[in-house]
């Protein structure tokens, strides 16, 4: 681990021969996506080590593995179940966003996600999420206990890390990188990015919110010094073809797909959990009112309608 006075005095250094440190960066396939960790003046065995964290936490987090806490913790029928530090933070996450969210954000409907049509694995169609026949939709979210080593949940609960488990992993490997040695570092799993530290031009980092309609356009560039920006999407994950299709952002009040006309929406907060769990909002309310309540909550937001017109909380102009 790198202390902060070498890191100041080697930041000095590239300060006073006017460089910068090199950059690192490698994409690969993680949590149902793509991804990609961006380190600025770390070094390929740090960039290995946050690639091995990502790893652990799909194979701790993923329902599609059938061994992973999540699958057991589904699967315990009420019973304790002993599990990773790395899942009782995720968890206690999920609780902090569902409270945060005001309900919107709910962990517990993995019964109505499979019941859209979310059952198999993007990747690999071959995997699939299997449920006791005790599973219901909504859980007891807040009947979940944590012992020392385990945590109970309540019969028929069950949970889906979805967009948070991408957006908490970020957030993890982003502190890892900068606690191990990196002056600055980029996580993107899925279209979630954290970014921490120094970006490789020495300034803020620059970051693009892709067009839903138009993939290969973005319609903003958004500047961080620090913080995360997650976006959701109801044209991703969709089943089904016209007007009967479904997809897997389910509006707890209707336990169905949420009737929704945005199409995507984006929000920056401090953290890549946090900005996932803001976006679930977007979905269910009206986007002024969405737009509205967000910077109350530390978040700004963009929102794309079905027409493809865009709108933007008061306070979005301040990342461009």
């Amino acid at each position: 681990m790198v202390d902060d006075i070498s890191k100041s005095a080697l930041r000095a250094v590239f300060t006073e021969t006017n460089s910068l440190p090199g950059v690192l960066s490698r994409r690969q396939n993680i949590m149902g996506g793509h991804g990609t960790i961006t380190l600025v003046g770390g070094n390929p065995g740090l960039l290995d080590e946050c690639w091995s964290l990502v790893e652990t936490c799909e194979q701790l987090w993923s329902r599609f593995i059938p061994d992973s806490d999540i699958s057991r913790l589904n699967w315990a029928e009420g019973k304790p179940v002993k599990v990773a530090p790395l899942t009782r933070k995720l968890i206690a996450a999920m609780i902090s966003g569902h409270t945060l969210s005001r309900g919107t954000y709910d962990p517990t409907l993995l019964p109505d996600v499979i019941g859209a049509g979310y059952e198999s694995s993007v990747l690999d169609g071959e995997r699939k999420t299997l449920l006791p026949d005790s599973a219901r939709a909504p859980g007891h979210l807040e009947g979940i206990q944590f012992s020392d080593e385990e945590i109970m949940m309540p019969l028929g609960t069950t949970l889906d890390p979805g967009g948070i488990g991408k957006g908490f992993a970020a957030d993890l490997v982003a502190n890892y990188a900068l606690e191990h040695g990196a002056y600055g570092v980029m996580a993107e799993f899925g279209g979630d990015i954290v970014v921490q530290g120094d970006a490789p031009d020495g300034a803020a980092w620059r970051l693009g919110v892709e067009n839903p309609f138009v993939p290969e356009e973005h319609l903003a560039i958004i500047r961080l010094l620090r913080g995360a920006v997650a976006t959701s999407s109801q044209l991703k994950r969709r089943f089904g073809e016209g007007s009967s299709a479904t997809h897997h952002l389910i509006d707890p009040a209707t336990q169905q797909s949420a009737d929704s006309s945005a199409q995507t929406v984006t929000v920056i907060a401090s953290s890549g959990a946090r900005a996932e769990v803001l976006t679930k909002k977007g979905f269910v309310e009206k986007p002024e009112v969405f737009l509205s309540w967000l910077p109350r909550v530390g978040g700004a937001g963009l929102v794309v309608l079905d027409d493809g017109s865009q709108l933007t909380s008061s306070n979005w102009s301040t990342f461009e």
